[in-house]
């Protein structure tokens, strides 16, 4: 992986490196990279495969960078789409320092943990540790029984329970991570979050407000892309119109809601986190379109971003 060429003296000891997460898809990898950067990185869904693309978190602290790349959840693909998908988490995998297997606290271990922690033994070089995310739902009992059924997978570099939902043993986990890092001198800036533009960023909330309430095979449909941002003038207000797409008119039919009832809420509710992001006012124009079965079209998902 490269870095951005910071070259900032650092003290003694110092240690950077590159960390992700990886998983069966909503086990809490994102709310969890969120958590430890203490700021809305990347989007979060009850749904899965929310996570597209391998988004970089930075933690700055007094002994240590941490690099966090969060990347989509492993599973067998069913489209082009969800092929690229595996493709971004099989290159990440390559090039990170510690690879972290996230396992639900009140969920059995399964087929699916087991086909992600066999992947792991193609990457010898990367130190591995074992998380139980969403501790906070169970019992101390079922968080012992958890972790005593993932230590069986293999023989981890580290093992640790946490809640990134209540702020358990975060500051634990964090410094447990940079003590596995390389010594290292500043990888980014320390005024640095992410290396996501806040177009990408402004892209990636439409998309999280335009997947609550939605079912079935919708979620996976969606796709965000910008027009166009500009200001109306030095310090004012910002037109941002941006493009829903999914595959279907009658997928088409759902986003927009009776009378637009439903995009009116996707366009209030993104705004409003758009305009925390960007700290101004925003006009937010939101059309939706069709890309019939983009997910399986090499054409569409490169126009779309994958």
């Amino acid at each position: 992986m490269t870095d951005s060429g910071i070259n900032q003296e650092t003290p003694d000891g110092f240690r950077a490196g590159f960390v992700t997460f990886v998983g069966r898809p909503n086990v809490g990898k994102s709310t969890l990279t969120n958590a430890i950067v203490g700021q809305k990185v990347a989007i979060t869904s009850a749904k899965p495969q929310t996570t597209r693309r391998a988004i970089r978190a930075i933690l700055h602290a007094e002994n240590g960078q941490l690099i966090i790349v969060d990347t989509p959840g492993m599973h067998r693909p069913r489209t082009l789409l969800g092929e690229r998908l595996n493709d971004v988490v099989q290159a990440t995998l390559g090039d990170v320092d510690v690879i972290c297997f996230c396992v639900p606290a009140n969920e059995k271990i399964g087929p699916g943990d087991a086909f992600i922690n066999a992947q792991l033994d193609d990457y010898r070089r990367a130190k591995k540790v074992a998380i139980v995310t969403k501790s906070e739902l169970v019992s101390r009992d079922q968080v012992a029984h958890q972790l005593s059924e993932i230590d069986k997978l293999r023989d981890w570099d580290a093992i640790i329970p946490v809640s990134a939902l209540g702020d358990k043993q975060l500051g634990e986990l964090s410094q447990l991570l940079i003590s596995l890092l390389p010594e290292s001198r500043r990888l980014y800036d320390e005024t640095m979050l992410t290396e996501e533009s806040d177009e990408d960023r402004i892209c990636e909330l439409i998309r999280e407000a335009t997947l609550e309430d939605v079912r079935d095979e919708l979620p996976h449909s969606i796709a965000v892309t910008l027009d166009e941002m500009s200001e109306r003038s030095p310090g004012g207000l910002i037109d941002i119109h941006a493009n829903i797409w999914v595959e279907r008119d009658s997928q088409k039919s759902i986003i927009i809601g009776k009378g637009g009832s439903r995009l009116k809420v996707v366009g209030s509710t993104a705004r409003a986190e758009i305009e925390q992001l960007l700290g101004r006012k925003v006009f937010l124009g939101i059309r939706v379109k069709v890309a019939p079965d983009w997910q399986r079209d090499p054409k569409q998902l490169g126009k779309l971003g994958f």
